[in-house]
């Protein structure tokens, strides 16, 4: 697994785009290291075998975070500029802390294009209405409002009142449709 992990390291780092990693990359990752830390347990700390896998342990948990920041930066990189992103490279953690970054992302960039534009952002003068009701067409996990505060996870078929410029992003992703008051 250590060649892997090298690998995969080595080509992100020398590469601008995102590399294409297996799905279930980091939990396989994760296993080994769980492995590692069980076998060097077992040994004797003055081992020639224990000092290599202290060895082998530190530079792993070294390349993890520098792959998985290399990985995250990239991704932030592409969502702040507006550009498509393939979901096909990422792993099942990325792709769900992707669908978790795009709203907030979102929501900082409408704060500085109202800044900008001369508009008050998350003023009380404006007359907007502050919450809005959802009918959500597919799952998807819980999210952190504008408001600071945790909304679902949510299923399809869900209802639920979110603060307008969440529940604006959501829709606009077709993740959700806005539902009518009937009066």
């Amino acid at each position: 697994m250590y060649e892997e992990l090298y690998s995969a390291w080595k080509r992100e780092k020398e590469s601008a785009e995102i590399q294409a990693l297996p799905r279930d990359f980091f939990a396989i990752l994760a296993q080994y290291v769980k492995r590692l830390r069980e076998e060097s347990r077992m040994l004797d700390e003055k081992t020639v075998r224990a000092k290599l896998l202290l060895r082998e342990s530190k530079n792993v948990k070294r390349l993890v975070k520098d792959l998985i920041q290399l990985r995250y930066d990239k991704v932030v990189r592409r969502v702040s500029a507006g550009e498509a992103l393939s979901k096909e490279g990422l792993t099942e953690e990325e792709e769900r802390l992707y669908r978790d970054l795009v709203p907030s992302i979102e929501s900082y960039q409408a704060l500085l294009k109202d800044v900008i534009g001369g508009r008050f952002p998350f003023s009380e003068a404006k007359q907007k209405p502050k919450r809005m009701v959802l009918r959500f067409l597919r799952e998807i996990p819980a999210i952190i409002g504008v408001d600071m505060k945790t909304y679902g996870p949510f299923r399809a078929e869900d209802v639920a009142t979110l603060p307008v410029e969440n529940a604006r992003i959501l829709v606009k992703q077709g993740v959700a449709v806005e539902v009518e008051a009937g009066v």
